[in-house]
């Protein structure tokens, strides 16, 4: 069923009238009245993280750009974005870009690997952002940068952005003909396993190499690490009990610690999941995808085939699973973590709440606050059972102009420890600077949830902020971006 017709945020002309709307909604979604500036922000209190700080309460989360070169090297810009971060001041720079840990693994063929051809290139990517972030703020010791490691597993595209090589932890019922996966010769073997195992420790050798604080094993959307804690019908060592779901992450783990003792680990993770969505032409609009509404799974209960969904109902999420993993990660020493949920190639309304569908997805099948809301509950909760664990939340861009009043809110009453902002910084890369400086936006630079960032590389070019970012404005892939749109009916 599709929601009434959804209120956009930049009607809503007061911080009463956004209140008025999320009780209206009847959501669980808190906020600050008037932002605090200075000393007084709960965003700028330093943060302790073992035997460093970090600066302040905000942090980057890893973007692509589906812009590296065919050999997974560095870019123009690449660079330029990774500058941009150092421009952010968050002081938490969480992945910066998700680096490929061998070749076959990438998501598109121009996503970076992090290997010893492109060692000097990440090396130069980390050195634009401190230059950057050192000649505005004055200070780089109380910065934190991590690299986050992937494989992209289902999600596999490394020699033609039109093509899937997927790669998977088992067989899925309703993602299988999503993606290509047609045989059980796609499924890892246990040996390919151990030997892709190794692939991660060398990628984290190499990050501590080039002076990455930390790694993050990453563990969300989807792509391969997060897929096998969903392997709950894989034999064998590595599926089934949860135990063995992890026996990935514990290996990573030992081998990083042999290997480079003193770097960090961090986990960015999907908390729960749903079953895939897809649109609903019965209520399309002329010109428009259709609303969102779930793949039918009723042939697949109990759905065993996700982690953090009720496996009875598998548009709900279930956090007992989830509250597993994390006294793992503690069992582990582990204590940097970042939340998100669900997959954008998937069920994006979970993951990255939004007015606008990208074009291969789906008009929103609910409010995009309740998508919101939906996430911060889920850290907040979940931060209560783990205290003294840093909690990274995810999902806030939606709210806008009153995203700092939200994120003050919920750092304030510590029910996450830093608020992390994607690509709503390709627009607008300084925005809880001015928010905690001059208590106010530049509302013209505020991200509104367009998906041209996404829509452009779910068609072969590259990322970037082409509504509001000047330097993509004019560059190469625009006009190329405005003619998809124009053919395949996405509206302006």
């Amino acid at each position: 069923m599709t929601p009434k017709k959804i209120v956009r945020i930049p009607s809503l002309k007061t911080v009463e009238a956004f209140g008025q709307h999320i009780q209206s909604l009847n959501l669980d979604l808190q906020f600050e009245p008037g932002l605090s500036t200075g000393a007084t922000s709960a965003l700028t209190q330093p943060l302790k993280f073992n035997a460093r700080t970090i600066g302040n309460r905000w942090a980057i989360h890893p973007m692509e750009g589906w812009d590296g070169t065919t050999t997974g090297g560095v870019t123009e810009p690449m660079i330029r974005r990774w500058q941009r971060f150092g421009e952010s001041g968050a002081k938490l720079i969480w992945g910066g870009e998700a680096m490929a840990v061998r070749p076959d693994g990438r998501a598109n063929p121009n996503q970076l690997i992090i290997n010893d051809e492109n060692k000097a290139g990440i090396a130069q990517l980390r050195e634009a952002l401190l230059q950057q972030h050192e000649a505005l703020y004055g200070r780089t010791d109380d910065l934190l940068i991590g690299f986050q490691l992937t494989h992209s597993g289902r999600f596999c595209r490394p020699t033609d952005k039109k093509r899937w090589e997927s790669r998977v932890a088992f067989r899925h019922p309703l993602l299988d003909p999503k993606f290509g996966v047609t045989s059980d010769a796609q499924v890892f073997s246990d040996d390919e396993l151990k030997r892709l195992i190794d692939d991660y420790v060398r990628a984290a050798k190499i990050a501590t190499d080039v002076g990455a604080d930390f790694v993050d094993i990453k563990h969300c959307h989807g792509y391969l690490l997060h897929e096998f804690l969903g392997a709950h019908t894989r034999p064998g060592p590595f599926g089934g009990p949860l135990e063995n779901r992890t026996r990935m992450l514990r290996e990573i783990v030992a081998g990083i610690r042999a290997v480079a003792p003193k770097l960090e680990i961090g986990v960015r993770l999907s908390a729960f999941d749903f079953v895939p969505y897809k649109p609903n032409p019965e209520l399309a609009e002329p010109g428009k995808l259709g609303p969102g509404m779930p793949e039918d799974f009723s042939k697949c209960l109990p759905y065993r085939y996700a982690f953090g969904v009720n496996q009875n109902n598998p548009v709900q999420a279930d956090l007992a699973e989830p509250l597993e993993f994390f006294k793992l990660l503690a069992d582990l020493g582990i204590k940097l973590v970042n939340l998100s949920a669900g997959s954008p190639y998937y069920n994006p309304h979970i993951q990255r709440p939004a007015i606008y569908p990208p074009s291969d997805g789906y008009q929103p099948p609910e409010d995009p606050l309740v998508g919101v809301a939906r996430q911060i509950n889920v850290v907040k909760e979940l931060k209560a059972h783990f205290p003294k664990m840093i909690f990274v939340g995810t999902g806030y861009s939606y709210l806008q102009e009153y995203l700092p009043h939200v994120a003050e809110y919920y750092v304030r009453h510590g029910h996450v420890d830093v608020v992390g902002l994607g690509r709503a910084v390709l627009s607008y890369p300084t925005m809880l600077v001015d928010a905690t400086t001059l208590g106010k936006l530049e509302t013209k630079l505020v991200c509104r949830t367009f998906s041209d960032c996404t829509t452009a590389p779910r068609n072969g070019l590259r990322s970037g902020c082409y509504p509001l970012d000047d330097y993509y404005k004019t560059f190469e892939d625009a006009p190329k971006l405005k003619e998809l749109k124009k053919a395949i009916g996405v509206p302006k």
